[in-house]
């Protein structure tokens, strides 16, 4: 490993997940944080966007799975998209922050989350 990353932070958008029946029933927001560490020396010399992974593709990849079929928790969402964005040979492994901005929750929260790393080797 290099150490080498992409990182996309602050990713909103709007899916219905959750367990609750008011979770169900509209889309709620999502924020999404991203690391995909990959191998950046052929791209960092080529400057050719055929050498990394492409992140406007990673972020479509991630729009398409929080819009996508509803899941129950935050863990099976975040893991979906960690299992999409593997789809993509070029990231090793992908870090995934999913945060629900709007949780049902009795008290003033800004929002809750998960964090997972999952990796080719996982």
């Amino acid at each position: 490993m290099t150490g080498d990353r992409i990182e996309i932070r602050g990713l909103r958008l709007l899916g219905v997940h959750g367990v609750l029946p008011e979770e169900r029933g509209r889309p709620q927001p999502f924020e999404v944080d991203l690391d995909l560490d990959i191998d950046m020396a052929e791209a960092s010399v080529t400057d050719d966007l055929a050498d990394t992974a492409d992140y406007a593709a990673a972020i479509r990849t991630v729009a398409d799975v929080v819009g996508g079929a509803p899941r129950n928790l935050l863990e099976s969402l975040a893991g979906a998209i960690a299992e999409a964005l593997l789809a993509d040979d070029r990231i090793r492994s992908a870090t995934v922050a999913v945060r629900k901005l709007r949780p049902p929750v009795p008290h003033q929260v800004a929002s809750t989350g998960v964090r997972l790393t999952r990796s080719r080797s996982d």
